[in-house]
């Protein structure tokens, strides 16, 4: 299944670039749903080739993925990529500069199940498409927001 959604905001895209590869940060917003994150490389420098191994609560049992970045080419494209028992997944980012002070981000997912028991979740979605991309491009408008308001927010509040 693949979703896509686009939004613009009022931010330069390299202060959209920072805060999409901040990954500490991503580390710890996980951390707050209730997911356990791991490094799994031992590399220093942002780069293509870093991954995480990630535990979470999903649908009343835990679930294990694999997570790795796949292309960094600032600041344009940012795709990372899951592996789990269930399902492949990859995220593709991709960072439009229309002005100076302005720029679009694309979202692509594509989910592909490797059991039944993803298939028949992933039809389920397939069924109820219109209300699955409607919240889908809701949570990438709420991503861009909170990206614009981080921006607006004077540097000694910023994180």
């Amino acid at each position: 299944m693949k979703l896509v959604a686009r939004y613009d905001v009022d931010v330069p895209i390299a202060s959209v670039w920072g805060e999409l590869v901040d990954f500490d940060a991503w580390e710890r917003m996980a951390i707050r749903r209730g997911a356990e994150v791991t490094r799994t490389d031992r590399l220093l420098q942002k780069a293509a080739g870093m991954g995480w191994a990630i535990s979470f609560p999903f649908r009343g049992q835990t679930r294990k993925a694999a997570v790795a970045l796949q292309v960094l080419n600032a600041p344009e494209k940012l795709v990372v990529t899951g592996q789990s028992a269930l399902a492949d997944a990859e995220i593709a980012i991709a960072l439009m500069d229309l002005t100076a002070a302005r720029t679009r981000i694309e979202v692509k997912t594509e989910i592909k199940p490797r059991t039944i028991a993803a298939r028949l979740y992933v039809q389920g979605m397939k069924l109820a498409r219109k209300k699955v991309e409607r919240q889908y491009a809701n949570r990438i408008s709420q991503l861009a927001v909170e990206i614009e308001d981080r921006f607006r927010r004077p540097v000694s509040l910023r994180r």
